[in-house]
């Protein structure tokens, strides 16, 4: 069975960092893409970045393009959200998924999710 579980969230200033996590278990991925997800209150879920579990390939929103870095660990079958210069818009819980197949930021075409992981960034 699939697992993804993240870790990391927190409360936060503006300006400050954060990084999360997202543990992977149950499955190799090698053929599949890592993505992270925001989602605000009464707002749809927003991709934020991606990764390909086996090479470089990486994708980010605009909006936290320079700010936001996406990477792996492949021996501790983890992927990683640092989050830098966070701004109170970042405020969101945040959830790590996995799709197999091309890259994509339509959340609706990843097959695996996790619980999200709160972030919460004050003024």
């Amino acid at each position: 069975q699939v697992q993804l579980v993240e870790s990391g969230g927190g409360l936060v200033q503006a300006g400050g960092s954060l990084r999360l996590s997202c543990a992977v278990s149950g499955r190799t991925f090698g053929s599949y893409y890592m993505g992270w997800f925001s989602q605000a209150p009464g707002k749809e879920r927003e991709f934020v970045a991606a990764i390909r579990w086996s090479g470089f390939s990486t994708y980010y929103a605009d909006s936290v393009k320079g700010r936001f870095t996406i990477s792996r660990d492949n021996a501790k079958n983890t992927v990683y959200l640092q989050m830098n210069s966070l701004k109170p818009e970042d405020t969101a819980v945040y959830y790590c998924a996995a799709r197999q197949g091309l890259y994509s930021g339509n959340s609706n075409l990843y097959h695996y999710w996790g619980q999200g992981t709160q972030v919460t960034v004050s003024s």
